[in-house]
């Protein structure tokens, strides 16, 4: 009698690639102070990553996946975290405008806080980060979304380092909150486990 296997989906080859990449190109090992001011033994430096061509393609399927599933028309978050998977968004073929949340608003120009196409009240928000540790930089763009009266249908992460910020970001988010990797897919051997 033999087996067959059905052929990967192109979502769970596209998460095997992120992994892949992630493990080989952006674990760093190390002491680093993390954007929430811990002190951690290691990095994940995701933008290592997804400004390649092998892991831009992979994010590109991955978010593209939850723009179609959530029904999203924008995607976008926190500048400089958040840029590269807006932009593999609207990269992905979805019928999506991407944005970048300022850390401030500008002071010149048209004084925005949320830059790109403008939203409109009927958009549907999904919120994207890069690495969440304690969730402070996601939940600062979701407080901006929302307090232009914009609807968040979901939040997702490149990596979540499994520190408690994920619960912050569907509290504070009223979504459903993905990381589409881990720390234990990533590093499962961490000291810190």
């Amino acid at each position: 009698m033999s087996t067959r296997t059905s052929p990967a989906s192109p979502t769970d080859l596209a998460r095997s690639e992120l992994v892949a990449q992630l493990r080989e190109q952006a674990l760093v090992i190390g002491d680093v102070t993390l954007s929430s001011g811990v002190l951690a033994r290691y990095l994940i430096d995701a933008k290592r990553v997804i400004l390649t061509p092998p892991g831009f393609w992979a994010l590109s399927a991955l978010v593209g996946a939850y723009v179609r599933e959530w029904d999203a028309t924008a995607v976008g978050g926190l500048t400089l975290g958040a840029d590269a998977i807006a932009c593999a968004a609207v990269a992905s073929g979805e019928s999506v405008n991407g944005f970048f949340v300022r850390k401030d608003a500008k002071q010149h120009g048209l004084q925005q806080l949320i830059e790109g196409p403008p939203l409109q009240p009927s958009d549907r928000c999904l919120i994207v980060d890069d690495v969440v540790t304690s969730g402070k930089s996601t939940i600062q763009a979701i407080r901006a979304v929302q307090n232009e009266g914009l609807t968040i249908c979901g939040v997702v992460s490149i990596l979540d380092r499994l520190a408690g910020g994920g619960g912050r970001i569907e509290a504070a988010a009223d979504a459903p909150y993905v990381a589409l990797t881990t720390i234990d897919d990533v590093y499962p051997e961490r000291p810190d486990r």
